[in-house]
């Protein structure tokens, strides 16, 4: 396969985001409501935020403030508004972003007199500043190694493990290859696999870790009394034919390939460097795509069995089936069609060729259905209760 580049948007600190976005992003819950209508009314904006707010504690506040620093300073982001009714956490998430050489506007309730009407014409003619200001910038050629790739599943049934995931490992190993980095996430569905991700580690002591990071989440299930059968894999799992988690689990790191694994990261935390990581994090698709995009993934690939729409606002998400009824059925949601490959029209290789092109294609401006559809959410796992 071809490791040319793409053209993507050269940012400050080096890194090369795929899309020029104006983020609005709220970073308490009582300003929600204000951030959207924000970016409703401002042309190239898009919304994230958090439905919460004070009352974090420990390891879950840690996880939701390196998140919201993370979605602030995206490279995907040309500019980000911050809004927030909390001064000093607004001011903070500002700082992370300006760190990382984002311009960024930051507001509060408590600025506006705590009218949401007046803080929402603020944040207008802020925001508008803030898109005249990246409209200016032109995408120029980057390589393969400048991609962060957020690998994820979703809705599976036999043609995923088969066909679609086989397929985006490829492109990982490419990606790796070439210097860049890929992310694969959903702990769960490393179980019954867990040997074969710790051979791949770099080394003892991440093997240990992986594999203690799969028993730690069996062990939460057991003690909530929960039976993963019937809920991972799920009742849609079960219906288009995949029957036991290991099933599943095989299926899904195949989004891995072959390439040795660098670390492990906390949610949301972003790579210390190049090569394939995995991320602890639930496998419920719109909290993994989040933890992804914190990291800083920049292109996500998404293979699906029998239809999955969800995407990332921040970051186009490309879906891929290699179900050929999913294909025909969903002919607006489906952006690269691989059931050729599952019918034996075409190999896996050529498949995941076409794969290739299309997240050039996608990575230097091509839009994705979920973006034409406005089918994109940021959604931040919590782990742990509020006060």
């Amino acid at each position: 396969m071809s490791a040319a580049g793409f053209a993507g948007f050269a940012r400050p600190d080096g890194r090369v985001g795929t899309r020029n976005h104006l983020l609005v992003l709220s970073v308490t819950g009582l300003t929600g409501p204000t951030g959207r209508r924000i970016a409703e009314r401002v042309r190239g904006a898009v919304f994230a935020g958090t439905p919460y707010g004070s009352g974090l504690l420990g390891a879950d506040k840690a996880a939701h403030l390196r998140t919201l620093e993370g979605l602030a300073a995206h490279p995907n982001a040309g500019a980000t508004l911050v809004v927030g009714a909390d001064p000093p956490l607004v001011e903070e998430i500002a700082e992370a972003a300006l760190a990382r050489g984002t311009p960024v506007a930051a507001l509060t309730l408590d600025g506006a007199g705590h009218d949401a009407l007046r803080l929402v014409d603020d944040g207008v003619r802020h925001a508008a500043r803030l898109a005249k200001e990246i409209s200016a910038a032109q995408r120029v050629a980057a390589p393969l190694s400048a991609l962060v790739l957020g690998l994820e599943c979703g809705r599976s049934d036999p043609s995923s493990g088969l066909v679609a995931n086989p397929a985006i490992g490829r492109i990982a190993d490419e990606v790796v290859r070439a210097g860049g980095t890929a992310i694969l996430g959903e702990t769960t569905e490393w179980l019954g696999a867990e040997d074969r991700i710790a051979a791949r580690a770099a080394d003892p002591d991440l093997a240990r870790r992986l594999v203690d990071a799969v028993l730690a989440r069996e062990r939460q299930a057991v003690a909530a009394g929960l039976d993963l059968t019937g809920t991972n894999p799920s009742r849609t799992n079960i219906d288009g034919g995949l029957t036991t988690i290991e099933e599943k689990s095989l299926g899904a790191v195949a989004k891995s390939g072959e390439s040795p694994i660098s670390g492990l990261l906390a949610y949301g935390e972003a790579p210390a460097g190049p090569g394939l990581h995995l991320m602890d994090a639930p496998a419920y698709a719109p909290e993994s795509l989040t933890g992804f995009v914190a990291a800083g993934a920049t292109l996500n690939l998404f293979a699906t069995g029998v239809g999955n729409s969800f995407g990332s606002v921040l970051v186009p998400t490309v879906k891929i089936t290699g179900n050929p009824d999913s294909a025909r059925r969903l002919g607006t949601q489906i952006d690269v069609d691989l059931a050729a490959a599952f019918t034996g029209e075409e190999t896996l290789q050529e498949a995941a060729r076409r794969l290739l092109e299309a997240m050039r294609a996608t990575a230097s401006g091509a839009m994705t259905f979920a973006e034409i559809l406005g089918d994109g959410e940021e959604v931040i796992a919590r782990f742990g209760a509020s006060l």
